[in-house]
């Protein structure tokens, strides 16, 4: 599919709309945001029940967003939670670990670290957790070497971001979740960031938990969990009496929102759609991934390149194309980052600024907490608007 037709399905980008915020969240194809409509005229807000249609309708609806989800991320469909967020996910993992473990326990957290896969593990010091710190090069490139030596027979978890929401920074997902289990603990990966970039693949990643929010990836408001089933049934998490140990809902506390799953199986069939495939299946995700590359990777260059160009610009995070997503932080000299941000939002280039809860590597920079100007692409982000940005600045 060539980019002025993937354009022509986001109806936020026909009044002119130049987005650089889409780490904050994506924009939504006209079919997602038909999806939730229709779910609404059709059920309104009944709720899922066996013995009446729309019951009915909601149960199968539910499931099916369970199984396309497991498709995304390439796990089984009980392994994987559907929720209000990414951040509610995590806390509620958090809350069972918080009965696992205790005094003599350590937990390690990267310092790429958005906040979400940093303070659920934090709250297990009231435990008597210890939590050890991966510190990050200066480049906000983690280095193994590192990882390797703060593992111990008392480690009980690594927190690691999949890419930097603020400064794009990628990191070694698998060589970091090998050494992990090597010793004996478990790995839980932030795909947040990644996953509109990158197919998420906690099968090859060798990951034990992994969460994700939908809305970055084209999609409603809505966060996602996988937990290897294996682990399921062991985890104590805080939960209704009935529902049983080893079932995934048990992360899912009260009613669905329906219609934002409807919405989410939208954005899944227009990716669907741009894979080529007549049905969604994994091969079908795949193969609109690697478009996504295709249309992503100039463009970023574009930016890397121009930023690095700009006399006035200051670009935080790796120098190189290829240890990076298209999320660019940086700061204009004799502004602030909030100056910068309305300046260009006044040029008609939608940026941000502030820290995005990335706490721990905006601290390390010494950028906190008023942070750094945050521009963020996606797939649907063409050379003109990209050259738009460049000029403003």
């Amino acid at each position: 599919m060539q980019l002025d037709a993937i354009r022509a399905q986001f109806p936020q980008l026909q009044n002119g709309l130049i987005y650089f915020d889409n780490a904050a969240g994506g924009l939504m194809p006209q079919r997602s945001i038909d999806a939730i409509q229709n779910y609404l005229n059709e059920a309104g807000s009944a709720n899922a029940m066996p013995t009446h249609r729309l019951g009915q309708a909601a149960l199968a609806l539910k499931q099916q967003a369970r199984v396309a989800t497991a498709l995304f991320v390439n796990a089984e469909p009980n392994e994987v939670a559907l929720g209000p967020s990414a951040t509610a996910l995590a806390f509620r993992l958090s809350a069972a670990f918080g009965r696992l473990w205790g005094p003599g326990d350590e937990v390690i957290v990267s310092e790429l670290e958005h906040e979400a896969n940093a303070s659920p593990w934090r709250e297990l010091e009231r435990a008597g957790v210890t939590l050890k710190l991966w510190h990050a090069q200066n480049d906000l490139t983690l280095n193994l070497d590192d990882l390797k030596a703060l593992l111990t027979p008392r480690t009980k978890l690594l927190a690691l971001s999949a890419a930097s929401n603020a400064f794009g920074a990628r990191t070694p997902i698998q060589e970091a979740a090998a050494l992990t289990r090597q010793a004996g603990a478990w790995t839980i990966v932030d795909a947040v960031h990644l996953a509109s970039h990158e197919l998420p693949d906690v099968r090859a990643w060798g990951v034990d938990f992994m969460t994700f929010s939908p809305y970055k990836v084209f999609a409603p408001h809505l966060g996602a969990m996988y937990v290897r089933r294996e682990l399921l049934a062991g985890l104590p998490i805080p939960k209704l009496s009935f529902v049983p140990d080893d079932d995934i809902s048990k992360l899912e506390h009260g009613t669905a929102p329906f219609e934002l799953l409807s919405g989410w199986l939208g954005s899944l069939d227009y990716l669907r759609e741009l894979g080529g495939a007549s049905e969604l299946s994994r091969a079908a995700l795949e193969a609109a991934y690697r478009r996504i590359a295709e249309l992503e990777t100039p463009v970023t260059a574009q930016l890397l390149s121009g930023l690095q160009a700009n006399e006035r610009v200051t670009l935080y995070g790796p120098a190189k194309l290829e240890q990076r997503v298209g999320t660019f932080a940086f700061r204009v000299q004799g502004e602030t980052p909030e100056q910068t941000a309305l300046r260009l939002s006044g040029q008609g280039v939608s940026v941000a600024s502030g820290h995005f809860y990335a706490v721990l590597p905006a601290k390390k920079l010494g950028l906190y907490p008023e942070g750094i100007v945050r521009a963020s692409l996606a797939h649907y982000t063409s050379a003109e608007d990209a050259q738009r940005l460049l000029d403003a600045l």
